[in-house]
């Protein structure tokens, strides 16, 4: 069995290498995706598809730059994943650079649910755009 803290370090690995083609195998097909803020990203995202289209419109708007990196080592309680992240966009005319936390429930080997944190939604939600 593939511990919780394995798939997420594979799953982390894979994103801070911009390999999204891996970071998707991560994901139970049923997983849902808490995004904070106001901003078009915002919201619950239900199953896999929906998921890959976020973070694909996420790369679109930041024009490709969007990236994400752990900046302190994961945590671990049961099938929960907490990893501090920094991450930073750009695209014309604006900038971000954030940092929060990503929670991740792992079960099965698979990611079924996350919850990020920020510590400025406001930064985001002006980068992302108003939903």
């Amino acid at each position: 069995m593939t511990t919780p803290l394995a798939v997420a370090t594979a799953y982390f690995e894979a994103l801070e290498a911009s390999d999204f083609a891996t970071v998707a195998t991560y994901f139970a097909d049923d997983v849902v995706w808490h995004q904070p803020g106001e901003n078009q990203f915002s919201g619950v995202h239900r199953g896999s598809d929906a998921v890959g289209a976020m973070i694909g419109g996420m790369m679109a708007v930041s024009e490709g730059t969007f990236s994400l990196r752990r900046n302190a080592p994961l945590m671990v309680n049961g099938e929960v994943v907490a990893a501090p992240v920094h991450w930073t966009g750009k695209r014309s005319g604006a900038g971000m650079d954030g940092v929060g936390v990503d929670l991740m429930r792992v079960v099965d080997g698979r990611v079924v649910e996350v919850w990020l944190f920020t510590a400025d939604p406001a930064e985001e939600d002006a980068f992302w755009g108003r939903g």
